[in-house]
């Protein structure tokens, strides 16, 4: 009998390890939205799976009528309470969210990688939401980070792209490579058009929060990681594939 699933759980942190840590908040969205700025279509804007709708803010700046998909009630609740009227909010699953229009930017950032099918949301996006010009910004956890190939090498984790008790505890069903991550996209008929990573990562999440916290790293230091990450995209905390309606 298969179990049903409780969001909010999956949003809380573990014993050993935290849901977003000061890494994604800090270093990661803001790169993400350099990353996909060069590809931001004039319009409207859909981002599926908001949580608490920390990196939301970040796109109020490029659009005026944004609208935001999540499941929890709770952390939706939270962003209700930030935003107000600024953002439209549908407490909903994926594969059952009623939307009213098509989206000129649809945003989906690790969340991908917790969905039971993938595939079939991948095909709701291409079929139903994304017009017929606009923009689908994918971005999922890499498989193949160096922190995570260290991982396996300290006998930490089984291969790279293993799913650990933790991650399954927030409700994480595959570790995407971006290989697999385009299979799935082209399986749900979305156009490839840029295929790249987000930020070089060497260390684990909760190691880089420690040296946030210090004046070890610079600004510059993240630059050229982010940077790097555009030179070797496969050895990157995150990877990302900028995508189009297909037939």
């Amino acid at each position: 009998m298969e179990t049903k699933r409780d969001y909010n759980k999956e949003l809380k942190d573990t014993a050993d390890h935290k849901y977003v840590y000061s890494f994604d908040y800090d270093v990661m969205h803001p790169f993400m939205i350099k990353a996909f700025e060069p590809f931001f279509k004039d319009g409207n804007f859909l981002e599926l799976g908001s949580h608490k709708g920390v990196f939301t803010k970040l796109f109020l700046p490029y659009f005026n009528d944004i609208t935001c998909v999540e499941v929890s009630d709770e952390a939706l609740e939270i962003a209700k309470n930030e935003f107000g009227d600024k953002v439209k909010f549908v407490n909903s699953l994926f594969e059952t969210v009623d939307l009213p229009t098509k989206y000129d930017n649809i945003v989906l950032t690790h969340v991908l990688e917790h969905i039971d099918d993938p595939v079939a949301v991948l095909k709701r996006i291409n079929d139903e939401w994304l017009s017929d010009t606009g923009r689908f910004f994918l971005v999922c956890p890499n498989a193949n980070a160096p922190s995570r190939q260290i991982a396996v090498k300290m006998g930490l984790i089984t291969h790279n792209s293993a799913v650990t008790p933790a991650e399954k505890e927030h409700g994480h069903n595959i570790t995407y490579t971006l290989d697999t991550l385009e299979r799935d996209a082209k399986a749900a008929g979305l156009k490839v058009v840029h295929r790249s990573g987000i930020f070089f990562k060497g260390l684990a999440n909760f190691q880089w929060d420690r040296l946030l916290q210090t004046d070890i790293i610079s600004k510059e230091y993240l630059e050229g990681c982010y940077q790097l990450g555009q030179q070797y995209p496969d050895l990157c905390s995150s990877i990302f594939l900028m995508c189009e309606k297909g037939k």
